[in-house]
This record gives C-alpha cells, sequence and structure tokens, in this order.
C-alpha cells in the first residue's frame, strides 16, 4: 500500500467536462494535509454529517409540530430525502456525487427553528444589520462556527 494521497492514485472517473472535478477545485479554505483514503468532498460530508448543526436538524420541524402520522416531518428527514435526490440527479448527469452530496447535506444547516416562519421573523428583525438568509447562515455554520 502507498501513503500517496488518493487525488494522485483516483481521477474522477467519468465526470462530465462540466462538472466539478475535485483537481480544478480552489482549495480549501482552512490548510489541509490531504488524505490517503478520502478525496476532499467526501472529507466535506464526513464533517458536515459529523457537526453538532447536523445532528441539531433531528429537533427541527420541518414546517410544523404534528406527531402523528407519517407527516411528521423534521429538517433532518427532509435533508437525507435532498440528499439521496441530489446523488440520483448527480448520477444521472456525470456530476460530482460527493460534492452534490455534501452541498445537500448542509444546505438546511442555517435553518432557524419554526421553519419558514421563523426565518421571516428573524429577516424582519434583523433588517438593521442586513437582514437574515438561512443560506448564508448555512455557510456561516459550516465555515464560522463548527470546528
Amino acid at each position: 500500500m502507498t501513503d500517496a494521497p488518493i487525488s494522485t492514485l483516483i481521477s474522477s472517473p467519468g465526470l462530465a467536462s462540466y462538472a466539478c472535478h475535485e483537481a480544478a477545485s480552489r482549495g480549501r479554505l482552512f490548510d489541509e494535509q490531504e488524505s490517503a483514503t478520502r478525496r476532499c468532498y467526501q472529507r466535506d460530508r464526513d464533517r458536515i454529517i459529523h457537526c453538532g448543526a447536523f445532528r441539531r436538524l433531528e429537533y427541527k420541524t420541518q414546517v410544523f409540530v404534528n406527531h402523528e402520522g407519517d407527516n411528521y416531518r423534521t429538517r433532518l428527514t427532509h435533508t437525507l430525502e435532498v440528499s439521496q435526490i441530489a446523488r440520483a440527479i448527480c448520477r444521472s448527469l456525470n456530476l460530482n456525487e460527493d460534492l452534490g452530496e455534501a452541498l445537500a447535506l448542509a444546505h438546511d444547516l442555517g435553518h432557524p427553528p419554526f421553519g419558514h416562519t421563523g426565518e421571516d421573523a428573524l429577516k424582519e428583525v434583523m433588517v438593521p444589520f442586513g437582514g437574515f438568509d438561512h443560506n448564508a447562515q448555512s455557510l456561516s455554520v459550516v465555515v464560522n462556527l463548527e470546528e
């Protein structure tokens, strides 16, 4: 077995020319050593799955609280479904599945409690400070708040 980074051992076979190839990435915001076993987008996905913000999605409802029946949705359930759909779309279009999955898993990390009603309330009170957007907050959670 070799200690060479995985990026030198395998390329991104089968990806479309317009896909995000890891070799063409702008790099990492924070320097890190390449892994011998996982690609960079796989590492991103794994970080998301193991971060506290992702785990807390289990306690945030998708729309409203209703603990009965199969219509009860949490942000975690929704996020896992989005992730599966993202991988399927990436696979069918020859895009980077690991990147698609990481993006899907992170897309709701910045959502406040109480669904879109909570987001609307935050937008209103945050107007003097530039407003609130859960997508921007998701990025902030990933970059600044999680270690």
